[in-house]
């Protein structure tokens, strides 16, 4: 509705910025009531007598406000225009309409109105009611003067433009008589539904920058995240081994309430990374108890290892070479150690050598420059010429309790250290490892022999020593792999077939295909472990790969001098756990392609299972070989430098020959 005179009614006033608002208002209040009057209607719309009147407190009313204000207040020729129609948007989703709603029902509460955030319909409105020069860049006394007239009728928005003439009386009438309106309505405390006046919300002078998509440091740790060169690997692991996941999905956030709209996420994972984000209140009431299991936020517990293993399976690399004390180390270690199948990388890769080069320091370095700069060499240890080297993915060793080593020398002169054990130890999350690399006795007939080196080395292995045992009540003092969750025991166990070379020989030519069935039938290891004599309680994946010892250097032949040694499957890898299932072996095969030594390389691949831990042991606290990581990686640099030079001076040189 509209007064007689042709102004819109009010039902509330509106409040400044300023920080003199109280004074404002009262002395404002007190010069516009000397030159208004009330209507008859009593609505709270004020008129004034004449314009000489209304031109005076128009004049003395700026004076009283601030200079932003004044400079807002411009007075200029307005035409009045009818609501432009509604501006066509995009089609929100469910969570951005939620989102919206809500806003809305916030800012009606406050009595706030921004017009970069309400609806199509609701800016049109107050395009309507707000004069070209103020559109832009509107007063906070236009704004709440226009959110009190949306209750009103249309007629009521279209009659509150101002006049055409710029110094006529009435339209200098009109002016003030909106100002006096909207103060004298604050002054009867109409503006809020409370009794206490809130200011307006405070909003930049302009539009924001668009945030970027991702604005994930590129500089965080590597759970869980994919290389660019490995982009399939996402679906195909998804597909297989349901375990890649960001640690902060978009479904994840939604679902628990967090946020509201894919801006809103953007925002969350710009600010916490890859990390999940951490409630205030969930950190205040935390109840932490040391050495519990379903402790909250406990570093080894279970929640930590859901996230980083949702199937609670890592994947473990064990290979075995006897290197026969060769200086010269293979060009490249890459079918060795990342073999084609499976198209994956593993979480740790352990390696184990016998009669190793003279040089062990550049055998490390040549496997931390294979494996690359996502992993770190955790622990390696030594025997004479029996070398161990322990590589972990370097965003996992925070995980990993202290390391621990032993050997046992079986050579009745112990000085002489080509012939035993080497065992290294740890715990990961709640679960026990232990890797025992050997070399027992050789000999075609020497079985007793190497079964009591066997039997030595169980019983001699101290370990473990400060680690507590996980599982105390299942553990022997006489046999050290009982002790521990998961073992796993590589070398060169030297146990041979029992049959000539021409039969073995036979048996090859006649399956080039890798079928070896007939060849396990003579091999002692697989007959002395059915019987239950060696290796109690281990089992060994099956083997489909032709035997690794014994070729001539640098050839895919068998032992062609004089000695004509029968080949066999002296290099092993066998394993134990102490629950059932909790090992799965992957793949069991050599690596043929290395000739460096008589031997051939044999790796496995096994999924395993790991349990939540305890915090109340020694942690390694994320201790690495920092200095053979930056050799490693400077190596790699080098060569793949080198690399595209010389395929660069190749191009260069080709010769174009025209017949």
């Amino acid at each position: 509705m509209s007064t007689p005179n042709g102004f819109p009614q009010h039902s509330g006033a509106c409040v400044t910025r300023s920080t003199e608002g109280g004074a404002v208002q009262d002395l404002h209040a007190k010069k516009a009531g000397k030159a208004a009057k009330k209507d008859a209607g009593g609505n709270g719309a004020l008129t004034f007598e004449d314009a000489a009147s209304a031109g005076t407190a128009l004049s003395e009313t700026l004076k009283l406000l601030p200079n932003e204000l004044k400079a807002n207040m411009k007075m200029k020729p307005l035409t009045p225009r009818p609501p432009q129609k509604p501006r066509l948007e995009r089609a929100a989703s469910l969570d951005e309409k939620s989102w919206r709603r809500w806003r809305r029902f916030r800012t009606s509460q406050e009595s706030l109105t921004d017009p970069n955030e309400t609806s199509s319909s609701n800016g049109s409105l107050q395009e309507a009611s707000l004069s070209p020069l103020t559109r832009g860049r509107a007063s906070p006394c236009h704004r709440c003067c226009h959110q009190n007239s949306l209750h009103s009728s249309p007629d009521a928005s279209e009659a509150s433009a101002v006049g055409k003439s710029r110094g006529s009386p009435s339209d200098l009438g009109k002016r003030a008589s909106e100002l006096s309106s909207a103060f004298g309505g604050l002054l009867r405390g109409k503006a809020f539904a409370g009794s206490k006046p809130r200011l307006s919300q405070v909003m930049p002078a302009r539009p924001l920058p668009p945030l970027e998509l991702s604005m994930a440091s590129h500089l965080l740790r590597t759970a869980n995240r994919i290389d660019s060169d490995c982009l399939d690997y996402r679906q195909y692991s998804q597909h297989k081994f349901g375990r890649v996941s960001s640690s902060l999905s978009d479904t994840r956030l939604h679902g628990n309430g967090m946020v509201y709209d894919n801006c809103s996420t953007d925002s969350m994972k710009s600010t916490f990374s890859l990390l999940t984000p951490i409630r205030s209140k969930d950190v205040r009431s935390r109840s932490y108890l040391e050495g519990s299991l379903l402790a909250s936020g406990a570093l080894l517990g279970a929640e930590e290892l859901s996230r980083y293993f949702p199937d609670r399976n890592i994947g473990i690399f064990v290979a075995t070479w006897n290197m026969q004390g060769q200086k010269e180390l293979p060009l490249n270690l890459d079918d060795f150690l990342l073999p084609a199948d499976p198209d994956y990388a593993q979480d740790m890769y352990v390696i184990g050598v016998q009669e190793g080069c003279p040089d062990r320091r550049e055998w490390e370095i040549r496997l931390q420059e294979t494996l690359g700069p996502h992993y770190v060499m955790l622990y390696s240890a030594a025997h004479g010429v029996l070398y161990m080297s322990v590589f972990i993915r370097r965003d996992l060793i925070w995980f990993c309790s202290e390391v621990e080593y032993a050997t046992v020398t079986t050579r009745i002169v112990s000085q002489i250290k080509t012939k035993g054990a080497l065992g290294i130890s740890f715990t990961f999350f709640g679960t026990s490892f232990l890797f025992i690399t050997s070399h027992f006795t050789s000999g075609d007939s020497k079985v007793n022999e190497r079964k009591l080196d066997y039997n030595k080395t169980i019983q001699s292995l101290t370990l473990p020593k400060n680690v507590p045992d996980t599982n105390p009540y299942r553990s022997s003092s006489s046999d050290v792999t009982t002790r521990f969750d998961e073992v796993f025991w590589f070398g060169d166990f030297n146990f041979r077939l029992n049959k000539d070379r021409e039969t073995v020989d036979s048996i090859l030519n006649q399956n080039p295909e890798t079928d070896v069935s007939r060849l396990l039938a003579y091999d002692q290891l697989t007959s002395e472990m059915s019987r239950g004599s060696i290796f109690k309680g281990f089992q060994e994946a099956d083997i489909r790969f032709r035997p690794s010892y014994k070729f001539d250097i640098g050839k895919d032949s068998y032992d062609t001098t004089s000695k004509q040694r029968t080949p066999s499957y002296t290099d092993r890898v066998v394993f134990r756990s102490r629950y059932r299932d909790d090992i799965h072996a992957v793949k069991y095969s050599s690596c043929p392609v290395i000739k460096t030594s008589d031997h051939r390389p044999v790796f496995a691949l096994f999924r395993v299972k790991v349990r939540p831990g305890r915090d109340n042991i020694p942690l390694a606290a994320g201790q690495f070989d920092r200095e053979l990581y930056l050799i490693g990686i400077k190596r790699r640099i080098t060569r793949e430098l080198q690399k595209r030079k010389e395929q660069k001076d190749q191009k260069s040189s080709s010769i174009c020959s025209i017949s």
